[in-house]
């Protein structure tokens, strides 16, 4: 069975971007060496539009073939008329405001996300799932979660969306996870790799 893989940026203080979604602040850490990090071990991770400017558009999937990611997440792509972020993926958006997918790529998933996860995971396939954010939709998938990559980069935001938005009224449930991998960059970047325990 594939995994479900939560691939994402975070402060040193847990959140992925500002109140509003907003990762900007991250983006003076991605530099040379990050950069050739994620080409060569996460190239899958770069948008389409990434790749056009930066001339990668040859490059092959390594770990994933499917993106999963909330509207919250996705709007950020359309905010900028691209309705396919991740076109060399299949790529699944949960909504229950979008109701009609604006790109055939694009697979609008209106309610239980779960299961279709659970679906997702059984297809026959090398490759596994990245879950692409946000926290509203990492919370309600926290239990499907089998691999953390978390991209922690040096910058405390104090306040803003949490990796995972379970709601104030969601059960404190532990979740342990094993340290797989860990690697540290030369502009303070760490990227390290949990496995869930099951």
């Amino acid at each position: 069975m594939r995994k479900l893989s939560y691939f994402v940026a975070v402060s040193i203080d847990g959140f992925i971007g500002d109140r509003g979604g907003d990762a900007e602040s991250f983006m003076p850490f991605v530099d040379e060496e990050f950069l050739e990090f994620l080409k060569a071990e996460y190239p899958e991770t770069i948008s389409i539009e990434g790749r056009r400017i930066l001339g990668l558009e040859g490059l092959a999937n390594k770990h994933f073939d499917t993106v999963v990611q909330g509207r919250g997440s996705y709007r950020l792509a359309l905010d900028v008329d691209i309705t396919s972020p991740y076109g060399h993926l299949r790529e699944y958006v949960a909504s229950t405001t979008i109701e009609k997918s604006p790109d055939p790529n694009v697979e609008i998933i209106p309610g239980d996300v779960v299961g279709k996860i659970r679906e997702l995971k059984q297809e026959d396939s090398e490759l596994d799932i990245w879950l692409c954010g946000g926290a509203k939709i990492a919370g309600e998938l926290r239990d499907e979660v089998d691999e953390l990559v978390i991209k922690t980069y040096p910058v405390l935001l104090g306040s803003g969306m949490p990796m995972f938005d379970t709601g104030a009224d969601a059960e404190s449930v532990i979740s342990e996870f094993t340290l797989h991998a860990s690697r540290v960059f030369g502009n303070g970047v760490v990227v390290r790799t949990y496995r869930r325990k099951r």
